[in-house]
């Protein structure tokens, strides 16, 4: 059994058409909003360390970890929100190599 190359970068099996109907269905929506829910309580978790600091002293180490860790969680929400727009742009370049 001869195992599959797999290059780095992002896969995308879907169509394009396929993409274009998921980005405007209800179950997208849901998703967009549920995201954007946890980018929310990040934020304000990370605006609540800030306030926080102020008064707690608390160790600056332990502070910008996690302060760190909520931005990275941030960041990653922005990409799933982004990720349907990622998959087109993926299919795009694919058929402009072709």
């Amino acid at each position: 059994m001869e195992e599959e190359k797999q290059e780095f970068g992002v896969q995308v099996d879907s169509t394009k058409g396929q993409i274009e109907e998921f980005k405007s269905s209800i179950l997208w929506r849901d998703f967009q909003r549920e995201l954007k829910f946890w980018a929310e309580g990040f934020n304000n978790e990370m605006k609540s360390i800030v306030d926080n600091a102020e008064s707690s002293n608390p160790s600056t180490a332990s502070v910008l970890l996690h302060m760190g860790d909520l931005n990275g969680r941030i960041k990653a929400v922005k990409y799933m929100l982004n990720l349907p727009d990622v998959f087109l742009d993926v299919l795009e370049a694919k058929k402009d190599d072709t």
